[in-house]
Protein backbone atom coordinates (compact mmCIF):
# COMPACT_ATOMS: atom_id res chain seq x y z
CA UNK A 1 0.00 0.00 0.00
CA UNK A 2 1.28 3.41 -1.09
CA UNK A 3 2.17 6.03 1.48
CA UNK A 4 -0.98 7.86 0.23
CA UNK A 5 -3.58 5.40 0.87
CA UNK A 6 -2.30 4.75 4.13
CA UNK A 7 -2.80 8.52 5.10
CA UNK A 8 -5.76 8.09 3.47
CA UNK A 9 -6.87 5.01 5.73
CA UNK A 10 -5.84 7.13 8.95
CA UNK A 11 -7.76 10.21 7.79
CA UNK A 12 -10.84 7.59 7.76
CA UNK A 13 -9.92 6.42 11.21
CA UNK A 14 -9.78 9.99 12.62
CA UNK A 15 -13.48 10.27 10.94
CA UNK A 16 -14.46 6.86 12.91
CA UNK A 17 -12.98 8.24 15.72
CA UNK A 18 -15.30 11.41 16.15
CA UNK A 19 -17.96 9.04 15.15
CA UNK A 20 -17.76 7.16 18.12
CA UNK A 21 -17.20 10.62 20.32
CA UNK A 22 -20.64 12.04 19.16
CA UNK A 23 -23.08 8.84 17.81
CA UNK A 24 -21.87 6.34 20.91
CA UNK A 25 -25.02 8.56 23.09
CA UNK A 26 -27.15 7.42 20.63
CA UNK A 27 -26.78 4.17 22.32
CA UNK A 28 -25.50 4.91 26.01
CA UNK A 29 -26.38 8.41 26.94
CA UNK A 30 -29.53 7.61 28.56
CA UNK A 31 -27.89 4.70 30.42
CA UNK A 32 -25.63 6.35 31.81
CA UNK A 33 -27.64 9.57 32.62
CA UNK A 34 -29.92 7.34 34.20
CA UNK A 35 -27.33 5.81 36.40
CA UNK A 36 -27.89 2.36 35.55
CA UNK A 37 -24.24 2.05 34.17
CA UNK A 38 -20.95 4.23 34.62
CA UNK A 39 -19.42 6.13 31.98
CA UNK A 40 -16.27 3.61 32.26
CA UNK A 41 -18.75 0.61 31.65
CA UNK A 42 -20.72 1.81 28.86
CA UNK A 43 -17.49 2.32 27.78
CA UNK A 44 -16.42 -1.20 27.61
CA UNK A 45 -19.46 -2.55 26.87
CA UNK A 46 -20.48 -0.02 23.86
CA UNK A 47 -17.24 -0.81 22.55
CA UNK A 48 -17.36 -4.20 22.44
CA UNK A 49 -20.42 -4.38 20.80
CA UNK A 50 -19.82 -1.15 18.42
CA UNK A 51 -16.86 -3.14 16.97
CA UNK A 52 -18.65 -6.20 16.41
CA UNK A 53 -21.04 -4.79 14.88
CA UNK A 54 -19.30 -2.76 12.49
CA UNK A 55 -16.97 -5.99 11.67
CA UNK A 56 -19.54 -8.64 11.42
CA UNK A 57 -21.99 -6.31 9.80
CA UNK A 58 -20.81 -3.33 8.48
CA UNK A 59 -20.21 -4.28 4.65
CA UNK A 60 -24.18 -4.28 3.75
CA UNK A 61 -24.51 -0.34 4.58
CA UNK A 62 -20.83 0.61 3.41
CA UNK A 63 -21.79 -0.47 -0.08
CA UNK A 64 -24.91 2.02 -0.92
CA UNK A 65 -23.64 4.68 1.04
CA UNK A 66 -21.16 6.66 -2.01
CA UNK A 67 -24.27 6.32 -4.71
CA UNK A 68 -26.94 7.86 -2.37
CA UNK A 69 -26.65 11.33 -2.70
CA UNK A 70 -24.40 12.01 -6.38
CA UNK A 71 -24.59 9.48 -9.32
CA UNK A 72 -21.24 7.76 -9.78
CA UNK A 73 -22.02 7.51 -13.77
CA UNK A 74 -21.35 11.27 -13.50
CA UNK A 75 -17.67 10.78 -12.64
CA UNK A 76 -17.37 7.78 -14.92
CA UNK A 77 -14.93 9.38 -17.79
CA UNK A 78 -12.65 11.64 -14.36
CA UNK A 79 -12.34 8.84 -11.86
CA UNK A 80 -9.57 10.90 -10.22
CA UNK A 81 -12.30 14.07 -9.81
CA UNK A 82 -14.56 11.10 -7.77
CA UNK A 83 -11.16 9.71 -5.80
CA UNK A 84 -10.53 13.59 -4.64
CA UNK A 85 -14.52 14.43 -3.92
CA UNK A 86 -14.30 11.23 -1.13
CA UNK A 87 -11.27 12.21 0.06
CA UNK A 88 -12.93 15.80 0.60
CA UNK A 89 -15.97 14.01 2.53
CA UNK A 90 -13.64 12.60 4.83
CA UNK A 91 -12.06 15.62 5.92
CA UNK A 92 -15.38 17.49 6.26
CA UNK A 93 -17.01 14.87 8.58
CA UNK A 94 -14.07 14.56 10.47
CA UNK A 95 -13.64 18.41 11.08
CA UNK A 96 -17.38 18.79 11.67
CA UNK A 97 -18.03 15.88 14.15
CA UNK A 98 -14.88 16.66 16.27
CA UNK A 99 -16.59 20.10 16.00
CA UNK A 100 -19.60 19.18 17.29
CA UNK A 101 -18.34 16.39 19.93
CA UNK A 102 -16.15 19.21 21.61
CA UNK A 103 -19.50 21.44 22.69
CA UNK A 104 -21.17 17.69 23.42
CA UNK A 105 -23.44 18.47 20.53
CA UNK A 106 -25.24 15.45 18.75
CA UNK A 107 -25.63 15.77 15.33
CA UNK A 108 -26.49 13.49 12.68
CA UNK A 109 -23.04 11.93 10.83
CA UNK A 110 -24.91 10.33 8.23
CA UNK A 111 -26.43 13.97 7.93
CA UNK A 112 -23.03 15.42 7.35
CA UNK A 113 -21.77 12.53 4.94
CA UNK A 114 -24.60 13.64 2.86
CA UNK A 115 -24.23 17.33 3.01
CA UNK A 116 -19.97 16.31 2.11
CA UNK A 117 -20.81 14.48 -0.97
CA UNK A 118 -23.59 17.05 -2.21
CA UNK A 119 -21.31 19.85 -1.65
CA UNK A 120 -18.01 18.26 -4.15
CA UNK A 121 -20.45 17.04 -6.37
CA UNK A 122 -22.11 20.36 -6.71
CA UNK A 123 -18.73 22.02 -7.24
CA UNK A 124 -17.45 18.99 -9.56
CA UNK A 125 -20.17 18.15 -11.78
CA UNK A 126 -22.69 21.01 -10.98
CA UNK A 127 -26.14 21.07 -9.57
CA UNK A 128 -28.07 18.01 -11.49
CA UNK A 129 -25.82 15.65 -9.61
CA UNK A 130 -27.30 16.41 -6.34
CA UNK A 131 -30.09 13.64 -5.80
CA UNK A 132 -32.41 16.65 -4.20
CA UNK A 133 -35.45 13.84 -3.34
CA UNK A 134 -32.76 12.63 -0.65
CA UNK A 135 -31.82 16.39 0.55
CA UNK A 136 -35.86 16.69 1.00
CA UNK A 137 -36.81 13.90 3.00
CA UNK A 138 -33.76 14.33 5.64
CA UNK A 139 -35.08 18.10 5.93
CA UNK A 140 -38.34 16.69 6.50
CA UNK A 141 -36.95 14.12 8.68
CA UNK A 142 -35.13 17.37 10.96
CA UNK A 143 -38.94 17.86 12.27
CA UNK A 144 -40.81 14.57 12.04
CA UNK A 145 -38.50 12.66 13.59
CA UNK A 146 -38.13 13.77 17.02
CA UNK A 147 -41.96 14.55 17.47
CA UNK A 148 -42.60 11.09 16.33
CA UNK A 149 -40.36 9.94 19.15
CA UNK A 150 -41.35 12.53 21.73
CA UNK A 151 -44.97 11.04 21.32
CA UNK A 152 -43.76 7.73 21.28
CA UNK A 153 -41.82 7.95 24.63
CA UNK A 154 -44.74 9.85 25.88
CA UNK A 155 -47.18 6.97 24.63
CA UNK A 156 -44.50 4.23 26.96
CA UNK A 157 -43.33 6.02 29.51
CA UNK A 158 -47.11 7.78 31.00
CA UNK A 159 -48.49 4.28 31.16
CA UNK A 160 -45.06 3.02 32.65
CA UNK A 161 -46.23 5.93 35.40
CA UNK A 162 -49.56 5.22 35.93
CA UNK A 163 -49.65 1.54 35.59
CA UNK A 164 -46.13 0.98 37.69
CA UNK A 165 -44.18 3.95 39.11
CA UNK A 166 -47.21 5.46 40.72
CA UNK A 167 -49.19 2.81 41.83
CA UNK A 168 -48.58 1.53 45.84
CA UNK A 169 -47.67 -1.67 45.27
CA UNK A 170 -44.73 -1.66 42.72
CA UNK A 171 -43.85 -5.11 43.28
CA UNK A 172 -47.44 -6.61 42.49
CA UNK A 173 -47.47 -4.33 38.85
CA UNK A 174 -43.99 -5.88 38.02
CA UNK A 175 -44.78 -9.37 38.39
CA UNK A 176 -47.77 -8.71 36.00
CA UNK A 177 -45.62 -6.29 33.68
CA UNK A 178 -42.69 -8.33 33.54
CA UNK A 179 -43.58 -10.59 30.42
CA UNK A 180 -45.14 -7.84 28.17
CA UNK A 181 -42.01 -5.33 28.97
CA UNK A 182 -39.88 -8.93 27.49
CA UNK A 183 -42.20 -8.99 24.61
CA UNK A 184 -42.11 -5.42 23.75
CA UNK A 185 -38.09 -5.02 24.35
CA UNK A 186 -36.75 -8.10 22.67
CA UNK A 187 -40.28 -7.54 19.98
CA UNK A 188 -38.30 -3.88 19.12
CA UNK A 189 -34.92 -4.26 19.29
CA UNK A 190 -34.85 -7.98 17.79
CA UNK A 191 -35.94 -6.65 14.53
CA UNK A 192 -33.50 -4.45 14.47
CA UNK A 193 -31.02 -7.02 15.87
CA UNK A 194 -31.97 -10.81 14.94
CA UNK A 195 -32.19 -11.07 11.27
CA UNK A 196 -28.56 -10.05 10.80
CA UNK A 197 -27.42 -12.46 13.53
CA UNK A 198 -29.67 -15.06 12.53
CA UNK A 199 -29.19 -14.77 8.53
CA UNK A 200 -26.11 -17.26 8.06
CA UNK A 201 -27.59 -19.87 10.82
CA UNK A 202 -30.94 -19.41 8.12
CA UNK A 203 -28.81 -19.11 4.81
CA UNK A 204 -26.46 -22.77 6.01
CA UNK A 205 -29.61 -24.59 6.95
CA UNK A 206 -30.90 -23.70 3.42
CA UNK A 207 -28.02 -24.22 1.40
CA UNK A 208 -26.97 -27.05 3.23
CA UNK A 209 -29.91 -29.25 4.59
CA UNK A 210 -32.26 -27.57 2.24
CA UNK A 211 -34.88 -26.72 4.94
CA UNK A 212 -36.18 -23.44 3.07
CA UNK A 213 -37.00 -21.77 5.71
CA UNK A 214 -38.46 -18.27 5.97
CA UNK A 215 -35.86 -15.12 6.89
CA UNK A 216 -38.10 -14.80 9.70
CA UNK A 217 -38.56 -17.98 11.20
CA UNK A 218 -35.50 -18.44 13.20
CA UNK A 219 -35.06 -14.88 14.62
CA UNK A 220 -38.67 -15.50 15.47
CA UNK A 221 -37.82 -18.28 17.59
CA UNK A 222 -34.51 -16.91 19.03
CA UNK A 223 -36.69 -13.98 20.06
CA UNK A 224 -39.24 -15.97 21.66
CA UNK A 225 -37.16 -18.15 23.96
CA UNK A 226 -34.86 -14.46 24.64
CA UNK A 227 -38.09 -13.24 26.43
CA UNK A 228 -39.21 -16.21 28.16
CA UNK A 229 -36.05 -16.21 29.43
CA UNK A 230 -35.44 -12.50 30.45
CA UNK A 231 -39.30 -13.01 31.62
CA UNK A 232 -38.47 -16.43 34.08
CA UNK A 233 -34.95 -14.27 35.21
CA UNK A 234 -36.80 -10.87 36.00
CA UNK A 235 -39.34 -12.87 38.27
CA UNK A 236 -36.50 -14.42 39.81
CA UNK A 237 -34.91 -10.90 40.84
CA UNK A 238 -38.02 -9.94 42.19
CA UNK A 239 -38.33 -12.42 44.32
CA UNK A 240 -35.04 -12.38 46.17
CA UNK A 241 -36.14 -8.36 46.04
CA UNK A 242 -39.79 -9.01 48.37
CA UNK A 243 -37.68 -11.27 50.52
CA UNK A 244 -34.53 -9.11 50.96
CA UNK A 245 -37.61 -6.51 51.91
CA UNK A 246 -39.41 -8.84 53.92
CA UNK A 247 -36.53 -9.74 56.54
CA UNK A 248 -35.39 -6.18 56.56
CA UNK A 249 -38.25 -4.43 56.94
CA UNK A 250 -38.08 -2.45 54.18
CA UNK A 251 -41.04 0.04 52.86
CA UNK A 252 -41.22 -0.39 49.28
CA UNK A 253 -42.59 3.00 48.24
CA UNK A 254 -42.87 4.94 45.14
CA UNK A 255 -41.17 8.37 44.52
CA UNK A 256 -38.00 7.05 46.70
CA UNK A 257 -34.86 9.07 46.65
CA UNK A 258 -33.13 6.14 46.38
CA UNK A 259 -32.97 3.62 43.83
CA UNK A 260 -35.86 1.06 44.22
CA UNK A 261 -36.29 -2.37 42.93
CA UNK A 262 -38.20 -1.03 40.38
CA UNK A 263 -36.03 1.02 39.13
CA UNK A 264 -33.06 -1.37 39.44
CA UNK A 265 -34.96 -4.38 36.95
CA UNK A 266 -35.71 -1.17 34.36
CA UNK A 267 -32.11 -0.52 34.73
CA UNK A 268 -31.55 -4.26 33.34
CA UNK A 269 -34.07 -3.88 30.59
CA UNK A 270 -32.69 -0.23 29.33
CA UNK A 271 -28.76 -1.98 29.56
CA UNK A 272 -30.33 -4.80 27.60
CA UNK A 273 -32.05 -2.28 25.12
CA UNK A 274 -28.63 -0.10 24.98
CA UNK A 275 -26.67 -3.17 24.28
CA UNK A 276 -28.61 -3.67 20.92
CA UNK A 277 -28.85 -0.18 20.09
CA UNK A 278 -24.81 -0.19 20.52
CA UNK A 279 -24.42 -3.40 17.95
CA UNK A 280 -27.12 -1.79 15.37
CA UNK A 281 -25.30 1.86 15.13
CA UNK A 282 -21.77 -0.42 14.94
CA UNK A 283 -23.14 -2.44 11.90
CA UNK A 284 -25.03 0.98 10.38
CA UNK A 285 -23.07 3.82 10.76
CA UNK A 286 -19.66 2.44 10.46
CA UNK A 287 -20.53 3.35 6.79
CA UNK A 288 -20.37 6.63 7.28
CA UNK A 289 -16.28 6.75 8.08
CA UNK A 290 -15.53 3.98 5.66
CA UNK A 291 -17.38 3.92 3.00
CA UNK A 292 -15.45 6.97 1.43
CA UNK A 293 -12.23 5.37 2.52
CA UNK A 294 -13.75 1.94 0.27
CA UNK A 295 -14.21 3.75 -2.72
CA UNK A 296 -10.95 5.28 -2.89
CA UNK A 297 -9.40 2.15 -2.69
CA UNK A 298 -11.67 0.91 -5.13
CA UNK A 299 -10.37 3.71 -7.65
CA UNK A 300 -6.97 3.06 -6.58
CA UNK A 301 -7.26 -0.33 -8.12
CA UNK A 302 -9.42 -0.35 -10.79
CA UNK A 303 -9.18 3.47 -12.17
CA UNK A 304 -12.31 3.44 -12.20
CA UNK A 305 -15.50 4.37 -10.02
CA UNK A 306 -17.46 1.98 -8.01
CA UNK A 307 -21.65 2.08 -9.92
CA UNK A 308 -22.57 -0.92 -7.61
CA UNK A 309 -21.45 -0.46 -4.70
CA UNK A 310 -18.22 -1.29 -3.55
CA UNK A 311 -16.83 -4.73 -1.88
CA UNK A 312 -15.85 -3.96 2.09
CA UNK A 313 -12.23 -5.88 2.40
CA UNK A 314 -12.48 -7.21 6.03
CA UNK A 315 -9.22 -4.81 7.02
CA UNK A 316 -11.34 -1.41 6.26
CA UNK A 317 -14.47 -2.92 8.55
CA UNK A 318 -11.54 -3.28 11.24
CA UNK A 319 -10.33 0.18 11.08
CA UNK A 320 -13.96 1.60 11.11
CA UNK A 321 -14.54 -0.45 14.44
CA UNK A 322 -11.35 0.47 16.06
CA UNK A 323 -11.57 3.88 15.39
CA UNK A 324 -15.27 4.36 16.89
CA UNK A 325 -13.85 2.53 20.04
CA UNK A 326 -11.04 4.73 20.30
CA UNK A 327 -13.31 8.10 20.11
CA UNK A 328 -15.56 6.34 22.44
CA UNK A 329 -12.85 6.42 24.78
CA UNK A 330 -11.56 9.86 24.53
CA UNK A 331 -14.11 12.05 23.44
CA UNK A 332 -17.37 10.58 24.07
CA UNK A 333 -18.08 11.54 27.40
CA UNK A 334 -18.96 14.85 26.23
CA UNK A 335 -22.25 14.02 24.09
CA UNK A 336 -22.91 11.32 26.63
CA UNK A 337 -24.04 14.04 29.39
CA UNK A 338 -25.18 15.90 26.92
CA UNK A 339 -28.04 13.37 26.27
CA UNK A 340 -27.97 11.80 29.75
CA UNK A 341 -28.20 14.99 31.48
CA UNK A 342 -28.58 18.09 30.32
CA UNK A 343 -31.67 17.97 28.75
CA UNK A 344 -33.80 16.40 31.55
CA UNK A 345 -32.96 13.93 34.65
CA UNK A 346 -33.07 10.35 33.64
CA UNK A 347 -34.17 7.72 35.63
CA UNK A 348 -33.49 3.93 34.10
CA UNK A 349 -37.26 3.76 33.71
CA UNK A 350 -37.37 7.34 31.85
CA UNK A 351 -34.61 5.68 30.20
CA UNK A 352 -35.32 2.53 28.99
CA UNK A 353 -38.55 4.43 27.11
CA UNK A 354 -36.43 7.04 25.65
CA UNK A 355 -34.51 3.94 24.46
CA UNK A 356 -37.87 2.30 22.76
CA UNK A 357 -39.20 4.75 21.65
CA UNK A 358 -36.13 5.84 19.47
CA UNK A 359 -36.14 2.23 18.41
CA UNK A 360 -39.57 2.42 17.02
CA UNK A 361 -38.96 5.82 15.29
CA UNK A 362 -36.04 4.39 13.38
CA UNK A 363 -38.46 0.82 12.69
CA UNK A 364 -41.27 2.48 11.03
CA UNK A 365 -38.84 5.43 9.20
CA UNK A 366 -36.65 2.34 7.60
CA UNK A 367 -39.98 0.82 6.70
CA UNK A 368 -40.97 3.63 4.71
CA UNK A 369 -37.39 4.15 3.39
CA UNK A 370 -36.99 7.66 5.43
CA UNK A 371 -33.47 8.25 5.89
CA UNK A 372 -33.51 9.76 9.82
CA UNK A 373 -30.97 10.08 12.33
CA UNK A 374 -30.81 8.25 15.34
CA UNK A 375 -29.54 11.07 17.19
CA UNK A 376 -33.04 12.86 16.09
CA UNK A 377 -35.06 10.37 17.21
CA UNK A 378 -33.68 9.89 20.98
CA UNK A 379 -33.74 13.51 21.54
CA UNK A 380 -37.05 13.34 20.58
CA UNK A 381 -37.36 10.57 23.07
CA UNK A 382 -35.95 12.35 26.11
CA UNK A 383 -38.39 15.51 25.29
CA UNK A 384 -41.40 13.12 25.32
CA UNK A 385 -40.32 12.11 28.46
CA UNK A 386 -39.72 15.50 29.95
CA UNK A 387 -43.30 16.64 28.77
CA UNK A 388 -45.55 13.74 30.42
CA UNK A 389 -42.75 14.44 34.28
CA UNK A 390 -42.83 18.12 33.86
CA UNK A 391 -42.36 20.39 30.98
CA UNK A 392 -40.56 22.92 33.64
CA UNK A 393 -37.66 20.26 34.40
CA UNK A 394 -36.55 19.95 30.25
CA UNK A 395 -33.77 22.50 29.71
CA UNK A 396 -34.55 24.26 26.97
CA UNK A 397 -31.21 26.05 26.22
CA UNK A 398 -29.58 22.72 25.78
CA UNK A 399 -32.64 21.71 23.22
CA UNK A 400 -31.70 25.35 21.23
CA UNK A 401 -28.08 24.19 21.00
CA UNK A 402 -29.05 20.78 19.47
CA UNK A 403 -31.13 21.78 16.94
CA UNK A 404 -28.91 24.86 15.54
CA UNK A 405 -26.60 22.01 15.24
CA UNK A 406 -28.78 20.09 13.52
CA UNK A 407 -30.47 22.85 11.17
CA UNK A 408 -27.07 23.50 10.01
CA UNK A 409 -25.04 19.92 9.85
CA UNK A 410 -25.82 19.57 6.01
CA UNK A 411 -25.44 22.81 4.43
CA UNK A 412 -22.15 23.35 7.01
CA UNK A 413 -20.92 19.87 5.43
CA UNK A 414 -21.53 21.22 2.14
CA UNK A 415 -20.08 24.43 2.21
CA UNK A 416 -16.92 23.22 4.01
CA UNK A 417 -16.84 20.01 1.17
CA UNK A 418 -17.20 22.58 -1.72
CA UNK A 419 -14.55 24.80 -0.40
CA UNK A 420 -12.42 22.01 0.40
CA UNK A 421 -12.74 20.13 -2.92
CA UNK A 422 -12.28 23.34 -4.84
CA UNK A 423 -8.67 23.88 -3.08
CA UNK A 424 -7.64 20.37 -3.70
CA UNK A 425 -8.20 20.37 -6.98
CA UNK A 426 -6.51 23.68 -7.81
CA UNK A 427 -3.09 21.36 -6.36
CA UNK A 428 -4.16 17.53 -7.53
CA UNK A 429 -5.54 17.93 -10.95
Amino acid sequence: MSITLILIALLAFYVACNLGANDVANSMGTSVGSKAITLKQAIIIAGILEFTGAVLFGEEVSQTLATKIANPMLFAATPQIYLIGMVTVLITCGLWLQIASSRGLPVASSHAVVGAIAGFSWVAVGIDAINWSTIGLITIGWVVTPMISSAIAALFYSQIKHWILDHPNQIAQLHQWIPWLSVILLGIFGVIVLPSLTQPLTNYLNQQIGLNLPNYDIPLFTGAIAAIALTINSWQQLEQVEETADKEQIQITPHSPLPTPTESLFARFQLLSACFVAFAHGSNDVGNAIAPLAAIIYIHRTSSVPINGVTIPLWILILGGAGIVTGLAIWGKNVITTIGENIISLQPSSGFCAELATATTILMASRLSLPVSTSHALVGGVIGIGLVQNIKSIKFSTIQGIALAWLITLPASAIFSAAIFSTARIFFL
